[in-house]
């Protein structure tokens, strides 16, 4: 598989919380760095985004601001049911920051999203309410974009997500196997690949990309 400059790397929230030691830590998830490096050095991607989860204090998504209730339990939100996690990638501390490793010179572009108080936002493209964009389908498409590449964390939430949503937005889309780590609660993992590929997403190892 040829990356070409109509192709766009989008790395989904490699921040400190999601990795080990992180408030909300997705097993062996620092392991999806240096595979994001990898696929930046080749510099034939035309376009390098990456996503922050970037929370105030009290999101709607924290178990903590909902009183009685504990981490991974759900409520009902306006737009729907929300799982709850521990306080997580709160904007200006250091869980928020992308992974120190991580290479960011070739970032040309960080989309913040879940900054929101009211709403959550998985995708790199849309939040939570399904209604509310964040613009990034249509930078993509101004500057040409044809083809995503997905990479991050979690493999299964955010990053599916995300590669859902760039389908959906006429993006041929690439999910990078090895550039993701997921959370796999109750088969979580085996079932959103099996969605992805039954919605035309490629999966893909990074292998094939770097050659």
């Amino acid at each position: 598989m040829r990356i070409s400059d109509k192709d766009a790397l989008v790395l989904v929230d490699i921040q400190r919380d999601f990795c080990p030691g992180g408030a909300l830590a997705v097993s062996d998830g620092d392991a999806v760095v240096p595979v994001a490096n990898r696929l930046m050095a080749t510099g034939r991607f035309g376009v390098v985004v990456a996503t922050q989860d970037w929370h105030p204090p009290g999101h709607i998504s924290f178990a903590s601001a909902h009183p009685g209730k504990t981490a991974f339990e759900a409520v009902d939100a306006p737009y729907g049911r929300q799982t709850l996690y521990p306080d997580h990638c709160v904007h200006g501390t250091p869980g928020a920051e992308l992974h120190p490793d991580l290479a960011t010179t070739p970032i040309e572009m960080i989309v913040r999203k879940g900054y929101r108080q009211a709403v959550d936002s998985y995708s790199a493209f849309q939040e939570n309410d399904r209604s509310t964009v964040t613009g990034l389908a249509g930078y993509l498409k101004e500057r040409g974009v044809a083809r995503v590449f997905l990479a991050g964390l979690a493999a299964d939430v955010c990053v599916f997500f995300s590669a859902m949503d760039a389908r959906a937005a006429g993006f041929e889309t690439v999910f990078v196997t090895d550039a993701t780590r997921g959370v796999d609660r109750d088969g979580s993992n085996a079932r959103t690949r099996a969605d992805m590929a039954a919605a035309g997403i490629v999966l893909a190892e990074s292998a094939a990309l770097v050659g």
